[in-house]
């Protein structure tokens, strides 16, 4: 563990942040916390590359590094530093920079458009924006690493926290709206906007990811016309529609697969895939091994993380 003259280069809220994310993450892994939208992440030791889906969510490293790739861009988080992601995207992520005496740790924040739209409309007029990448970079500032501490503190009294917790959020993301990326993320919740109707489309698509993708139905829904929706669907995600559901599928068959102990046929057939061959293709295409094997080497690397 850190002592206090291992931190002493740091701003003073982030060596806080360092230790009380220490002392609620004490083990590897991810650890949920008495305030529904905030969890810790701790790992002593680099990754191999991780497929997931980030959730709409504010990330921030407090120690060690990482990269989320997203179609080719890579994106490079150090402590102080955070990430945004308003939306729901398939990324690689992988800890580039952990180790027993100093573990990776992080926090993640939920975000729900109905704050965001709140706060839009108590802080006057945003900026007009065009429409960009689904994930924002940001270097925390003093205003909102003292408000990550105070959300923090929060969990030494729970008795507090329902009462206070959704104001500390709430100031947070304000924070997060003021800062160099607060008009971008804001076009993710107000009704009209590019970045809005994609919000919608991919909340469609993650819906029914199962069923064929019609892009002209898609289109209608998020009311747009196709033509509009691959330019602006490609801004946001770095991919199109079908590519983006070809990840979310292979995604929730691999943990199937995982979780449920299934062949890789059935699992195919349960995400929407109707020949086997074309899903083994394209899950070695996206994770490097045949299903089977994949699943083998997952669990033999799971196995010998809990036994570290």
């Amino acid at each position: 563990m850190n002592d206090i003259s291992s931190l002493s280069t740091l701003p003073a809220h982030l060596q806080e942040l360092i230790l009380l994310i220490q002392r609620h993450a004490p083990s590897e892994g991810t650890h949920a916390s008495d305030v529904p939208e905030l969890c810790f992440r701790r790992a002593s030791q680099v990754s191999e590359p991780r497929h997931s889906v980030n959730t709409p969510s504010l990330y921030v490293i407090v120690q060690g590094s990482k990269t989320a790739s997203l179609a080719g861009d890579t994106y490079r988080c150090s402590p102080g530093s955070y990430m945004v992601s308003p939306v729901h995207l398939p990324v690689v992520g992988m800890i580039t920079e952990a180790t027993p005496e100093l573990p990776y740790l992080s926090l993640q924040l939920s975000i729900r458009p109905e704050v965001i739209l709140d706060i839009i409309h108590s802080s006057g007029p945003q900026r007009e924006a065009k429409t960009e990448r689904g994930i924002l970079l940001g270097q925390s500032d003093t205003p909102l690493l003292e408000g990550l501490v105070r959300l923090v503190r929060l969990l030494d009294t729970p008795e507090d926290i329902e009462f206070l917790a959704p104001m500390m959020i709430r100031e947070i993301l304000y924070r997060v709206m003021k800062g160099d990326h607060g008009a971008i993320l804001s076009q993710f919740s107000i009704a009209g906007s590019y970045s809005y109707n994609i919000s919608k489309a991919i909340h469609l698509i993650n819906r029914d990811y199962s069923k064929p993708l019609v892009i002209e139905e898609l289109a209608k829904e998020a009311n747009m016309s196709p033509s509009s929706l691959h330019k602006h669907f490609k801004k946001v995600t770095a991919i199109s529609p079908l590519q983006y559901q070809k990840s979310i599928r292979l995604q929730n068959a691999r943990r199937l697969l995982l979780s449920e102990g299934l062949e890789a046929a059935d699992a195919g057939f349960r995400v929407g895939y109707e020949s086997p061959s074309q899903f083994s293709r394209e899950y070695v295409r996206m994770f490097g091994r045949p299903p089977m094997n994949d699943v083998k080497h997952l669990r033999n690397t799971l196995s010998v993380h809990a036994d570290e």
